[in-house]
């Protein structure tokens, strides 16, 4: 292992302990979705996957 992976790998580990507790308070603070709310998530979601279906099977 050369130099660079291990501070790489010590910089990635320390930017996850940074930021973690942010993270947990983003995540109790959000307010809960609603029913209209997750089809209006789905919907784009699944019109990207069908167009990328479709390129798969054009190729």
């Amino acid at each position: 292992m050369d130099w660079m992976k291990i501070g790489s790998a010590i910089l990635l580990g320390m930017m996850i302990v940074f930021l973690w507790p942010r993270a947990k308070q983003m995540l109790k603070e959000t307010r809960k979705a609603e029913a209209g709310e997750w089809q209006s998530a789905i919907l784009p979601i699944l019109a990207v996957m069908g167009f990328v279906v479709l390129l798969v099977m054009m190729v």
